[in-house]
């Protein structure tokens, strides 16, 4: 039983919590909540269930792909037996509906609504017959959806506040770019495993130049909101730096983008401290 935990404890990368609940977290409390029943279990739920539900299918229908890929079976991603993916498929439902099902209890129906979608697109992405992940332009907007998602529900449960939306679209953005550019370092091995991405379509060179123009948009949207925000801006200024070296990258050398993408996941907990000391001092100010 212990095995099987630990198993399934790093399935659901547990370095990426962070960047599921966070954004939950800090926008309900940004758009107006309290630390209370609706917080800790949404907060809960976009912390461990979400990210094994997400990260668990990922694996169990990536198994052919990734079991060829040399970035898997580390912090990016775990690669198991077949024979254990009925345990992470159980685990992955056992522990995200009951989750689901109470948070659902607490929140109105846009917010219901909301939730629903972003977990239809958390199977979407992965699950065979509709494998969003392997079509183009499509797998990018889909998996920003899955990190956008949880502040979108909790801006659904709190009326949709008209000055989260700039935000929302940054963010968007920013999911949108962090995954095209994380799909340059498989462009080999995904044309080997006859699986499409938008890096795979673009190439190496026009994907990252994309990705750079993305980070650029959602930090200028960002800053455009003034005040803290502009903190928050600069901070994202990290991302362009982390991959505009490789500007002139190429196909064959896209295996390179991996430093990047190392680097990339030390990045979002660098950010994440500015944005949370700009949150603190947001919500002391208002006091």
């Amino acid at each position: 039983m212990k095995s099987k935990l630990i198993k399934l404890f790093n399935i659901s990368r547990p370095v990426s919590w962070v960047n599921t609940a966070y954004p939950f977290a800090a926008g309900y409390l940004l758009l107006g909540g309290s630390v209370d029943a609706i917080f800790i279990i949404g907060s809960l739920f976009f912390l461990i269930p979400y990210n094994l539900l997400m990260y668990g299918i990922n694996d169990v229908f990536d198994y052919e792909s990734d079991i060829r890929n040399p970035r898997k079976g580390s912090i990016e991603g775990a690669v198991e037996a077949k024979s254990f993916h009925p345990t992470i498929i159980t685990a992955s439902l056992v522990s995200t509906v009951p989750f689901a099902v109470a948070f659902a209890a607490l929140i109105p129906t846009p917010a219901v609504i909301t939730l629903a979608s972003v977990l239809f697109f958390v199977v979407a992405y992965s699950i065979k017959g509709l494998r969003f992940k392997e079509k183009p332009f499509l797998d990018s907007i889909t998996s920003s959806i899955h990190f956008v998602g949880p502040l979108v529900v909790a801006a659904a449960i709190l009326g949709f506040p008209v000055y989260v939306w700039p935000f929302v679209l940054a963010f968007f953005l920013w999911g949108m770019a962090s995954h095209a550019f994380g799909a340059v370092q498989d462009i080999i091995p995904d044309r080997k495993g006859h699986i499409s991405s938008i890096a795979t379509v673009l190439g190496a060179r026009i994907t990252i130049r994309l990705s750079v123009l993305l980070y650029l948009a959602s930090v200028i949207i960002v800053g455009m909101e003034g005040g803290m925000s502009l903190a928050v801006a600069v901070a994202g200024l990290a991302y362009v730096a982390n991959i505009a070296s490789y500007w002139r990258i190429t196909d064959k050398t896209s295996g390179a983008a991996n430093k990047a993408w190392r680097r990339f996941i030390w990045i979002n907990y660098a950010v994440g401290a500015i944005v949370t000391m700009a949150l603190i001092t947001h919500l002391w100010s208002g006091l």
